[in-house]
């Protein structure tokens, strides 16, 4: 049995991808309009928005910064207010490579408001609306980097943690009012977040490759959505080693 009902046609379906300027988000948002839906895409760069939407029918911009309370509520509003929505994708997200002997905490609490804060307030606007609906689906970019600590992602990787967390609760409390809810954890996917990094990034892929691997985890009704498998596989049974092993492990492997 699934995990979430299965979401296969995407023809007339409503969806909203917020953090769609660029990489995944924008690359998932190509990939449901290829194939029916009207997406409605936001982000902070209203010009590259309005660029996107105008290119083609069933695609509309409504820019939006996360951070914002408020307007984050008042965008949700508007949206529903035209509608249900099947498909909430939160992909808003900020990345800064950190280790902890150069602590930088205008950095640390950067991440936290927009990885963490920012999808919260995505949560608390849509969850009510999706539960008076009784139906549509909430997915939440993670990561591969929120599995077990790593070097290099001190300001990063708890944010994604903490997403992973607050989507399993929320799976387990909406799935029973008929509500999928699903967490995406890539590994390294060629975007402008990940140019910033100095090191090696094994089985990058490109954002494309990660929007066919999303739409195919929705389709399977898939609670935990995660890509390439020939990367993150690894990385999941690093997460059952006992913390000596794996913190010898990591240093090993990465110099941390």
């Amino acid at each position: 049995m699934s995990a979430n009902p299965r979401l296969t046609d995407w023809h007339g379906r409503r969806t909203w991808i917020v953090g769609a300027s660029s990489g995944i988000g924008l690359a998932v948002a190509e990939a449901l309009h290829a194939r029916g839906a009207q997406v409605i895409v936001s982000a902070r760069q209203a010009t590259r928005l309005a660029e996107w939407a105008a290119l083609a029918p069933r695609r509309s911009a409504l820019p939006l910064d996360v951070t914002q309370r408020a307007d984050v509520e008042q965008a949700a509003a508007r949206l529903w207010a035209d509608g249900p929505l099947d498909l909430v994708l939160h992909a808003a997200a900020h990345y800064q490579p950190q280790r902890a002997t150069a602590l930088d905490l205008d950095e640390l609490l950067r991440h936290q408001q927009i990885n963490v804060e920012g999808a919260l307030h995505v949560v608390a606007a849509v969850v009510p609306r999706l539960l008076t609906q009784r139906s549509g689906h909430l997915s939440l970019i993670a990561s591969v980097a929120g599995w077990r600590g790593l070097p290099q992602a001190l300001a990063y990787g708890p944010t994604k943690a903490a997403l992973l967390h607050l989507a399993e609760i929320l799976h387990l409390e909406l799935r029973p009012h008929g509500i999928g809810v699903s967490v995406i954890n890539p590994g390294f996917v060629a975007t402008p977040l990940t140019a910033r990094n100095t090191f090696r990034m094994p089985a990058l892929i490109s954002p494309q490759q990660a929007a066919h691997h999303i739409l195919r985890g929705w389709a399977r009704g898939a609670f935990d959505i995660h890509f390439p498998k020939r990367f993150t596989l690894l990385l999941r049974l690093l997460r059952c080693l006992p913390y000596p092993m794996y913190f010898a492990l990591v240093r090993r492997l990465t110099g941390g």
